[in-house]
């Protein structure tokens, strides 16, 4: 597995195996080991996902030595009370090893004052809990917040990261690499599953896949195509999948020859011609169902026009609660839509 040389001497294998999205609040054991037994070593959790407890049985029976493997976390909201420190620990337990490899602040929104949690994220460093520290969903304003007084310079920002977002996180990723930040990227096929018509489609990719199936020999999917496009933005790609021949799929880009510059910018101009982020959208759809929901339950006339006015309040106050979240997290994004952060 490729590594990449982080800002604080350490290295991380360039494809990692995400516990989120579909694994979230779910027992993903058998899965995270299948994951490993594939060949992933980088596996990519989340206090926020809540089955860290999972991840930790998988790592406790995979039979692999804790060295070969590269185990991240990220911090979450706390509770009243609780320091960061005091989270890192309680991931630990769940986790049932003694430091992480990476933790990450997940959300900046969640944490008023960024300064002060991220000298506590410098502590747990110190204190040999976690050996890389880092930020997830951060904007450059936020980044920025960060730098003004950071101690240790953050190794890592996790985003969102695909054709139709390259051009938007411009801005971002050069401070990255003004700062030796380096990034790391998520739904990152959300091109291909969340919007198979736009521009970057089957049409685009297939002059690319052919020529990668005859260079390499073996069948190309679209998926590699896509995954060897982070690669040639030098992106750390964090990709999941509950399916044993998709991880091997993944895993099988490291057999792949580069895309050509030309390809590259193909894959780049295109995605550039729409904005569209996937993510925090989740509050969209409760938004949706809980309408439905209301509007189905409603007997009579009555009944409905008010089921029609409690979910109407309803719709407006979770989709500006989650615009309100975008806005946050990417105040120079001029997307429509509910989006946000994994």
């Amino acid at each position: 597995m490729p590594m990449v040389l982080l800002n604080d001497g350490t290295r991380v294998p360039a494809l990692g195996y995400g516990t989120g999205t579909i694994h979230r609040e779910h027992d993903t054991t058998s899965t995270i080991l299948s994951a490993i037994s594939a060949g992933f070593t980088h596996l990519d959790g989340a206090q926020l996902y809540k089955n860290e407890e999972f991840l930790g049985a998988a790592i406790a029976t995979c039979g692999r030595p804790r060295a070969d493997l590269y185990i991240t976390t990220k911090l979450n909201k706390l509770p009243e009370g609780q320091s960061v420190r005091g989270a890192l620990e309680e991931s630990l337990r769940k986790l049932r090893v003694d430091y992480v490899d990476m933790f990450l602040i997940h959300v900046p929104i969640f944490f008023a004052d960024l300064k002060a949690t991220w000298r506590e994220m410098e502590g747990v460093k110190e204190a040999g809990l976690a050996r890389t520290i880092g930020l997830s969903n951060f904007n450059a304003t936020q980044l920025h917040t960060i730098l003004e007084d950071a101690k240790v310079i953050p190794a890592v920002n996790q985003v969102e990261y695909h054709p139709y977002v390259y051009d938007t996180n411009k801005t971002l990723v050069a401070i990255h690499e003004r700062h030796g930040i380096a990034t790391a990227g998520y739904s990152g096929l959300a091109t291909l599953t969340r919007f198979p018509d736009g521009p970057v489609d089957s049409a685009l990719l297939a002059p690319i896949r052919r020529r990668l199936e005859k260079e390499a020999g073996a069948p190309v999917t679209e998926a590699q195509v896509l995954l060897l496009w982070h690669r040639a933005h030098g992106v750390i790609e964090i990709t999941t999948s509950s399916k044993a021949e998709r991880m091997q799929e993944y895993l099988d880009i490291l057999r792949l020859p580069d895309l050509t510059s030309a390809e590259v910018k193909t894959i780049d101009d295109a995605g550039s011609t729409v904005h569209r982020r996937f993510f925090v959208s989740n509050l969209c759809s409760k938004a949706s169902t809980r309408l439905m929901g209301l509007l189905s339950s409603a007997r009579t006339g009555w009944m409905r026009e008010q089921a029609i006015s409690v979910a109407v309040g309803f719709v407006w106050a979770i989709s500006r609660t989650a615009m309100t979240k975008a806005s946050a997290l990417y105040p120079d994004d001029d997307t429509n839509t509910c989006a946000g952060a994994r």
